[in-house]
């Protein structure tokens, strides 16, 4: 079904660049980079699909079962997302808060042609309609160049959702549904917005991947709605019978000077209420992931681990199971979907206390982007340290959120979500 041909690529970092500014003339885009990360379990150093040759876009109802259904019967490469709002269709849940993004709840194409890169050595991949005009396009990527725009743009007046001091009573709120016993943990979100807003999605793409450099950031394009990511964090990733997921719990700060950034780490390392969060998303996981896991398979393969990227040291853990030949690639997702790291637990308890104290609905932030393979494999991302932005509304939004447990204190919390909020601030001022 699909031509392949590969070349060898003398400056990589140049020709991403060059590959994602020549991308920008079609509908459809989603470009993943792993900027370097030697990330144990990543299969490319960069992704691009382009170019819908067939699609499907729906609501909640069903969601699933539709993209079984399309993921089985096209048997080919996939590229979109899920949003959080899918909870929806696996629980009795809602989404009632405000929604000024208005992105379709599931979205995925099957791309006319596809980019696959690691190291020096390209894999191009297209479908056989594209024959004719392949040899041209190569031509062109390489001498494509990053267009800086002179536009001036109105000057973004970006506000908060919630207040600080609303932020600090919804936290005490959670609290004492945690003290009482209705949760034990909680990730609680807000968003920051601008309206009227114009902005040249793929300069704030560049800039946001130049300060953060993230292993699972993403540039999504589907017509006039835009993601661009700078996530740390892998939601799901399937290869084989394999999969592995790598919840981030537990942020702390960069500095430039090392010795205060080493004491930072080790801090982090150390804190009893960034170690319990993270072990109990861990524990989330792991019963999660045992739901399609052959028996006994369920494997913790790091606790608690330390890694830094340029805004912050954060703590990851990685859970690993077998898939159970019984259960499909999208069953393995629907079962863990959405992703501990961004509820809490017990999930749909903690799910229900979100949906009542956030204003916002979350739509594809906390949701994950990523693809299939014709070979039912997969790898999807968390959306967080992301910018969205609806260019026909002319509405950008950014959303960061903490984990809530026993141990938060609300004033602590509320300086962590500026510390992440910090680089979409920077890009989008």
């Amino acid at each position: 079904m699909r031509t392949y041909f590969h070349r060898q690529i003398a400056q990589p970092d140049v020709f991403k660049q060059q590959l994602l500014a020549w991308a920008q003339q079609f509908c459809e885009i989603v470009f993943l980079d792993s900027n370097s990360h030697a990330a144990a379990y990543s299969s490319y150093d960069c992704v691009l699909a382009v170019a819908a040759f067939t699609s499907i876009r729906t609501d909640v109802q069903n969601a699933f079962e539709d993209l079984k259904q399309y993921q089985q019967t096209t048997q080919d490469w996939l590229f979109g997302y899920l949003t959080y709002d899918l909870k929806n269709d696996l629980e009795a849940l809602s989404s009632d808060n405000y929604d000024g993004l208005q992105f379709p709840d599931l979205y995925f194409f099957q791309p006319k042609k596809l980019f696959l890169l690691k190291g020096n050595q390209l894999e191009v991949q297209y479908l056989r309609m594209c024959d004719d005009e392949f040899d041209d396009d190569f031509s062109i990527i390489q001498l494509t160049t990053r267009n800086s725009q002179s536009t001036t743009h109105n000057a973004l007046q970006i506000r908060q959702r919630i207040s600080k001091d609303e932020y600090i009573g919804k936290v005490n709120r959670m609290l004492e549904h945690i003290h009482l016993g209705d949760i034990y943990e909680a990730n609680f979100c807000m968003e920051f917005f601008a309206e009227q807003a114009t902005i040249d999605p793929l300069e704030k793409f560049f800039k946001l991947n130049e300060i953060s450099q993230a292993p699972f950031s993403v540039f999504l394009k589907n017509h006039q709605h835009f993601l661009l990511s700078a996530s740390p964090e892998r939601y799901l990733k399937k290869q084989g019978e394999t999969l592995i997921s790598q919840p981030i719990k537990g942020t702390a700060k960069r500095f430039s000077d090392s010795q205060e950034d080493l004491l930072s780490k080790n801090q982090l390392a150390a804190d009893p209420k960034e170690r319990s969060e993270n072990i109990m998303i861990t524990d989330l996981v792991r019963n999660d992931l045992s739901r399609t896991a052959q028996k006994g398979s369920v494997k913790v393969e790091e606790l608690c681990g330390i890694y830094s990227f340029l805004q912050v040291h954060q703590m990851i853990s990685t859970i690993s199971s077998r898939l159970n030949p019984e259960y499909s690639a999208v069953d393995a997702i629907k079962t863990t979907f959405p992703m501990g790291s961004m509820t809490g637990a017990p999930k749909i308890s903690a799910m229900q206390l979100i949906e009542n104290l956030e204003e916002t609905k979350r739509g594809l932030y906390s949701g994950a982007v990523g693809y299939f393979t014709p070979d039912n494999d997969f790898d999807f991302n968390v959306v967080i340290r992301s910018i969205l932005y609806n260019q026909e509304k002319q509405y950008v939004s950014f959303s960061v959120g903490s984990a809530i447990t026993s141990l938060a204190v609300a004033a602590n919390e509320y300086e962590e979500c500026l510390l992440k909020a910090k680089a979409m601030h920077e890009v989008l001022q």
